[in-house]
């Protein structure tokens, strides 16, 4: 009578116990499988950012990572010939290694037959990869053609004409225009404006130069201001590519960055550039 009591007691304490075990077993496999993903997402993110790394390493393989400085772009003879003795102003700038820009007046007077007005001018821009926006040499190609394409639009400008300049960085274009100001006495002069808009590797070069005739002298001949300015783009381009060449820190010293199309551009040289319109030019200046 005793022994099915016993044994029926044990059977219920045995069954007891099951749901305990597989409530056990069950958080040990769980725990198991949490640490295994936790593992694997670990794995997963290092891999990632080891990615990541490596993409903004090369990025930043940019060509030029410093500028020359603006106002010594131009050699003492192209300044003498374009905008003589043209006085100097340099551009304002918060980042001289990444901006910068100067510029020139000359008004040289011809006595009771009037006189010649010359305004050029010289920017720099430098770009730097980054992860997001892309390439230095990229940004700079988009900035080229929002340059050439803001010189062809210019507010009040007519005859516009736009061609390709050869030997002179990467790319370059030129946009010549004329456009008209009031002078004193209510007299309209006509300003004849040439902008070359340039660009080598990470840096666009730009170079305007306008010039025109005032009280009563005769308007300057477009060509002839045409190839001031693609003289002086030439310069300032290769004054970009020979000041990395001089003294190290404007260029990347990773080899494997430099591209073709440095050393191309020393020995082509050149630049270019939009800039204010003429008669906004003349009228400061």
């Amino acid at each position: 009578m005793h022994r099915p009591t016993k044994r029926l007691s044990r059977l219920l304490v045995c069954a007891a116990a099951v749901p305990a075990v597989l409530v056990v077993a069950g958080c040990s496999s769980g725990s198991g499988s949490d640490s295994g993903d936790g593992a694997k997402k670990g794995s997963e993110a290092k891999a990632s950012a080891s990615t990541a790394g490596d993409a903004a390493k090369k990025l930043a393989a940019v060509t030029y990572k410093d500028l020359p400085q603006a106002c010594s772009a131009l050699s003492k003879k192209t300044l003498d010939d374009l905008a003589p003795k043209g006085k100097s102003k340099s551009g304002s700038s918060d980042d001289e290694s990444s901006r910068a820009s100067c510029s020139w007046s000359s008004l040289d007077s011809n006595g009771v037959k009037g006189s010649q007005y010359r305004w050029l001018s010289v920017s720099l821009m430098r770009f730097d990869s980054d992860l997001n926006r892309g390439s230095g040499d990229k940004l700079a190609s988009e900035y080229y053609a929002k340059q050439v394409k803001d010189a062809e639009s210019t507010e009040g400008a007519k005859s516009v004409k736009t061609s390709p300049v050869s030997g002179t960085g990467d790319e370059a274009t030129l946009v010549r225009y004329d456009s008209k100001y009031e002078e004193k006495k209510g007299k309209d002069v006509t300003s004849r404006q040439q902008t070359v808009v340039s660009r080598v590797d990470n840096v666009v070069v730009t170079v305007d130069y306008n010039g025109s005739g005032l009280a009563g002298d005769k308007t300057p001949d477009a060509s002839d201001l045409s190839k001031g300015a693609e003289k002086a783009a030439k310069e300032a381009v290769a004054s970009v590519v020979d000041s990395a060449k001089a003294g190290g820190s404007g260029k990347s010293g990773d080899s494997s960055s430099s591209s073709p199309s440095a050393s191309k551009s020393a020995s082509k040289s050149g630049a270019k550039s939009p800039s204010a319109s003429p008669s906004k030019s003349a009228k400061k200046d």
